[in-house]
């Protein structure tokens, strides 16, 4: 009996250890200091890198008036309605301020302030569950929510957002009267995915950064509500965003990373992106980002690609079907980015009234209806080569030079070339010595993958045909598979083989 009791009792302590160091980070882990070399040497945590999906969700007092011009972010309303001054009238932004608020005028009144959207923002067909079901069905494995975009409103009951601002400025105080982070991070969670979190360091019309007291602002209000945020819902990504009004050293961006790696409750698994200060992106931070882009070359280091279904993060009624990406486009465009080695994380903007757009949930049930049958050529993977195989011809160069709005057609890549120009016939993923040979278009006959040796006993199949082998033939440098007739019925549509006994290049 005392053994068993001295086992029960060290059992105990080791798991009160176990999460005594998770809670306050652990003091046998690796301390960083507060620098960037420091930073920079942490790891990627894997989970991230084995994910490959993620969504992204825009969703606060911009969607109740939810408009901009196609084209354009809703979220930035109150910035376009509110910022003083004219930029020069022949401009992009002046046009865009112009038709924003036009829209504003007409619909609200001139004298109709930002402010008083909030309490119509009231997500009264917000279920926390109904949500999570969704994105788990699109075979998303993280989630990141914008639990504050540029406005600084809080969606949870951010006692610094209300010191801010002189007013109730979060969803418990105003608007909801809920707790919108915590009810989805459970909700998320409980459906075994990954909880994350945008959180805008800047805010546009916060009394002390319009002041332009920034020390103040920084130390005062964006580093406790940063580590009140983490603190609360021990986040898995940290996506921080408005880096670009300030360098990293003002924002203390190297001081709140070390704690975050060093003693957060999150330190050992949080993921956190590049956008730490305006000299930051495609410099420093845990991966890299690109916006509407082209992703970044090869996998010299983790890199995400996000964008919306429709153009607009925040929910735009202006946009119409035809701006929203169908669900094949987004199929090829999640492939491709994981062909090259990053990972994708896709926006959706529910309403305000707290519900998920169906158009958005219909393109969500098409990635997972594929990613339930050939997952396994997506989650886990790594690059092979630089991910593609191409037809004859001239070889599309894409810019991955910029992290913003880059011009990328994955359709024109893998479906539809120009006359003259090649076409990515595969796209490559790998496993160890599983290759998947991803297919845009079904081949008509034979398929050779060019520059391939199989070991003797390879074994080809394709996913979703219940591992049936399928014949295949090493001819010289190249591997020749002999393509299963289809069901015209099945005939269209991306389907990937999986190639079990490559050997080393």
């Amino acid at each position: 009996m005392r053994i068993e009791r001295s086992r029960a009792l060290t059992a105990w302590c080791v798991a009160a250890t176990f999460v005594t160091s998770v809670m306050a980070g652990d003091p046998g882990a690796k301390r960083y200091e507060a620098n960037w070399n420091s930073l920079d040497s942490r790891p990627t945590p894997a989970w991230w890198s084995d994910a490959k999906f993620g969504i992204f969700i825009h969703w606060g007092v911009y969607s109740v008036p939810s408009f901009a011009p196609k084209g354009e972010y809703a979220e930035w309303y109150w910035e376009r309605i509110g910022r003083p001054g004219n930029p020069d009238p022949a401009s992009k932004d002046a046009s865009i301020r112009r038709e924003t608020r036009a829209f504003h005028q007409r619909v609200y009144g001139k004298d109709f302030p930002y402010a008083d959207f909030a309490p119509q923002f009231r997500a009264e067909f917000f279920d926390a569950e109904q949500w999570a079901d969704v994105l788990q069905r699109s075979g998303a494995k993280y989630v990141v929510l914008v639990s504050k975009h540029h406005d600084g409103f809080a969606l949870w009951p951010s006692r610094q957002a209300d010191d801010a601002w002189g007013r109730p400025w979060n969803a418990v105080d105003v608007g909801p009267k809920r707790d919108l982070v915590g009810e989805l991070s459970a909700a998320v969670r409980r459906h075994h995915m990954e909880m994350g979190f945008y959180f805008s360091l800047y805010e546009w019309f916060n009394p002390m950064w319009v002041d332009r007291k920034f020390d103040a602002y920084v130390e005062r209000h964006m580093i406790p509500q940063f580590k009140d945020l983490v603190t609360r819902y021990s986040p898995s990504v940290i996506f921080a965003d408005g880096e670009w009004e300030l360098p990293s050293e003002q924002w203390r961006a190297t001081e709140l990373l070390a704690w975050l790696f060093n003693d957060s409750p999150v330190a050992a698994n949080v993921v956190v992106n590049d956008r730490w200060g305006r000299e930051t992106r495609h410099v420093h931070g845990g991966y890299y980002t690109t916006e509407y882009g082209a992703g970044l070359p090869g996998a010299t280091h983790p890199w995400e690609e996000n964008r919306g279904i429709g153009h607009s993060y925040g929910y735009n009624r202006n946009e119409s079907l035809e701006d929203y990406a169908s669900g094949p486009k987004l199929l090829l465009t999640l492939i491709d980015t994981v062909s090259r080695g990053g990972n994708l994380l896709l926006n959706i903007g529910p309403t305000a009234d707290g519900r998920i757009p169906v158009v958005m949930q219909e393109r969500l049930a098409f990635l997972g209806a594929w990613l339930a049958t050939n997952g396994e050529a997506i989650y886990g993977t790594r690059t092979f080569r630089d991910g593609a195989q191409w037809t004859v011809g001239r070889r599309q160069e894409v810019d991955t030079s910029t992290n913003y709005r880059a011009r990328y057609d994955v359709e024109a890549l893998t479906l539809h070339p120009a006359p003259g120009d090649a076409r990515k016939e595969i796209l490559f993923t790998r496993k160890g010595d599983v290759l998947f040979a991803i297919l845009p278009v079904y081949p008509d006959g034979e398929l050779t993958i060019r520059d391939l040796k199989l070991r003797k006993g390879a074994r080809v199949s394709m996913l979703g045909t219940g591992g049936t082998s399928v014949p295949w033939r090493q001819r010289g440098k190249n591997v020749v598979i002999s393509s299963p007739r289809l069901p015209s019925a099945e005939s269209g549509g991306v389907r990937a083989f999986k190639i079990d006994g490559i050997e080393p290049n």
